[in-house]
């Protein structure tokens, strides 16, 4: 296990000299509720007391229910100033303008909120002089469970290297609430999704194979499947460097 005490030091040092180099007066994230904006938020506020959570809710019931409950819980149990912002009409909009001109599947559909998302915090930081934190752990980022150009855009995160597992044990370390550390991981994107149902295999098979290389064949299959589709995700577009080479 970590040193978490340490942990805590060093991480909320680094998120200082990200302000200090950046010269932003504040931070932004996005409070969904989840585990990771709950660690998230509490080294943000423990670094600077300028930090403000957005929670944005999106026409699925559960963001407006339990996930905002937990959000509101872990703000107030931290002291960390918290904006709700309704972007329900604006995807809709955007689905509306959309829909007579291009078909929307399965995959457009489901990465449109997180994208909205990512639009409203830069737009709320812009106005602040902040800096977008980024709520994103090691474990999601192996499997390219997140939403190009929506959480996987930020201007730091200072969870990137903990697997859930960590991430868990972080909380614990940090007293949060229990709701948090309780609940099965989502994403809150549509009615009863789960993480690990979606993806058909646990985060503790996740962090396991990522730690020590060992899973079962099943596991192993899926895992590497998910990395090696979402290798795109991790890597800055491509640039065409013909001039360089001439």
């Amino acid at each position: 296990m970590r040193n978490y005490e340490e942990e805590l030091k060093n991480r909320v040092e680094f998120i200082k000299e990200r302000l200090k180099e950046s010269g932003a007066s504040g931070i932004v994230y996005g409070n969904s509720g989840g585990k990771d904006s709950a660690l998230v938020g509490i080294l943000c506020k423990k670094a600077c007391d300028n930090t403000i959570g957005i929670a944005m809710p999106c026409q699925s019931k559960r963001n407006f229910g339990e996930d905002m409950d937990d959000a509101l819980e872990v703000a107030k149990q931290f002291q960390i100033e918290t904006l709700t912002i309704d972007i329900s009409e604006v995807k809709q909009a955007l689905m509306d303008a959309i829909t007579p001109k291009a078909e929307l599947n399965s995959a457009a559909l489901t990465n449109m909120a997180p994208r909205l998302r990512m639009t409203t915090l830069y737009s709320v930081a812009a106005g602040r002089n902040a800096l977008v934190a980024g709520t994103g752990n090691r474990s999601e980022a192996y499997m390219g469970y997140f939403t190009k150009w929506g959480d996987g855009a930020y201007d730091f995160n200072p969870i990137s290297d903990l697997t859930v597992g960590e991430v868990y044990e972080f909380l614990e370390y940090l007293h949060a609430p229990s709701n948090i550390i309780r609940k099965a991981p989502s994403a809150g994107l549509f009615e009863g999704q789960t993480d690990e149902a979606e993806m058909g295999v646990t985060y503790a098979q996740i962090d396991r194979y990522i730690m020590t290389g060992e899973a079962s064949a099943e596991a192993k299959a899926i895992i590497d499947r998910y990395h090696r589709r979402s290798e795109h995700k991790r890597k800055m577009p491509a640039t065409y460097e013909g001039s360089k080479k001439a």
